[in-house]
């Protein structure tokens, strides 16, 4: 590959970055996303600390997820209904609040379990709101046109934060405690709202909100349900987020009663894992389109990486392959993400990818619980294991069925699940 080559390759990757307020909001969504990391390695280490249970680590998780599985299509329509930008403001102060609150009981000693879940079910709350809001806000950001590389660049900006704040965690707890990783998440909340401030409004690709109507939210499940494309990757994101994407349960597990180690040893998992994201959240951003072929292959790939990992006897050889994990990992939700947002109909984005965290987030609360009691009972290998066997066969199944339609001396011309065809954009 020549310079020439090169240079056009890291302008095309990073070619969202030249619109301003993009950058803004890259930015400052990549400090207050650090801090975010902070939290979740600190929180899932003072559940341990306070209990020693992976169950309650898992209904830990499974209540700051469950807001989404319930309320997430709401949030999706407050999010076609509002000014995106002015919600996100009203999300990052109360989520900065929440974890000053959180700082403060830990700091005082007063911190109890219930107290943890009850500002993770708040937490989640906010989530239910923000993550909608968010990620159909790219799309007025970058414009269509940009929309696979500003998802793929908010991918690599995302597993940025995860490797510096579980790094970040490890240290500050190591040294200073636990308390202060809430009180870093806080504030890192402010980098947020004054990029979101700083922003041009007139810039921005707005569309008119979504009028309000009697049924907005059944309109939005039967919209995605008669859309091939939308339906058909959002089952298989369903499964994946069950059981394959509980690593906020097993690692923590996998660290401490598998090989021994501390809080530290954890970090170094998450990041590690947070690395090979990076890359392949990078390369979807240098691609054009996403196409069916690597949505499916990246989640086929994913499963049979954790199925290695589990049997992976020792705690170097897990974190080599953490990273070839989190590499297909990033490739299959970056995939899944923007092709849920180009071929959703704009009065409909919020509500699609209120969808897309529902099934992704909000299949948490049931998979959480199930695999930190079977970690708990059989060990976080079998937790482990057991996750990437139903991801591998979920996305097996996705591939045997696009080989049987190709197959098909009939085949469906407009098909949009054709295995190599790219997915056309709405």
């Amino acid at each position: 590959m020549t310079t020439a080559d090169l240079r056009a390759l890291g302008a095309r990757t990073f070619s969202s970055l030249r619109i301003r307020n993009y950058r803004l909001f890259f930015f400052g969504q990549l400090v207050s996303v650090t801090g975010t990391w902070m939290q979740t390695v600190a929180q899932s280490w003072l559940v341990l600390s306070l209990t020693g249970s992976g169950v309650d680590l898992g209904i830990t998780v499974a209540l700051q997820f469950l807001p989404m599985l319930l309320f997430g299509l709401w949030g999706g329509l407050l999010a076609d209904r509002s000014d995106k930008r002015r919600l996100l403001i009203g999300t990052q102060v109360a989520g900065g609040l929440l974890a000053a609150i959180l700082f403060a009981l830990v700091a005082t000693e007063l911190v109890e379990l219930w107290m943890v879940y009850v500002m993770a079910f708040l937490l989640g709350v906010v989530t239910m709101i923000d993550m909608p809001t968010r990620q159909s806000f790219v799309i007025e950001m970058v414009g269509p046109d940009e929309v696979p590389n500003a998802v793929g660049l908010n991918s690599a900006m995302f597993n940025t934060g995860r490797i510096l704040g579980p790094a970040a965690a490890g240290v500050t707890i190591a040294t200073l405690g636990i308390a202060p990783a809430f009180l870093a998440n806080a504030l890192s909340y402010v980098a947020v709202i004054v990029a979101l401030v700083a922003m041009r409004p007139d810039e921005l690709h707005r569309r008119a909100p979504a009028p309000r109507q009697r049924g907005e939210v059944r309109a939005g499940v039967r919209y995605v349900w008669g859309e091939p494309t939308l339906r058909s990757t959002l089952v298989l994101v369903s499964v994946l987020g069950m059981f394959g994407f509980n690593f906020i349960v097993v690692l923590p597990l996998l660290a401490k009663f598998t090989f021994a180690g501390g809080a530290g040893l954890y970090s170094v998992f998450t990041s590690l894992m947070s690395l090979g994201s990076l890359a392949g959240a990078l390369y979807a951003a240098s691609r054009a389109a996403p196409s069916r072929r690597l949505l499916v292959g990246s989640g086929m790939a994913f499963g049979a990486l954790l199925l290695v990992t589990a049997a992976a006897p020792t705690a170097w050889l897990t974190c080599i392959l953490l990273v070839a994990v989190g590499t297909a990992v990033m490739l299959f939700l970056a995939t899944a993400n923007t092709t849920l947002q180009l071929n959703s109909d704009p009065a409909m984005r919020g509500r699609v990818m209120a969808l897309y965290g529902l099934v992704f987030l909000g299949s948490t609360p049931v998979g959480g619980p199930l695999l930190g009691w079977i970690s708990e009972e059989w060990g976080p290998r079998v937790g482990l294991g057991l996750g990437g066997a139903l991801s591998l066969a979920a996305a097996a199944a996705a591939s045997s069925r696009i080989h049987m339609r190709r197959r098909s001396p009939t085949p469906d011309a407009a098909d949009p699940d054709d295995a190599g065809g790219v997915i056309v954009a709405a």
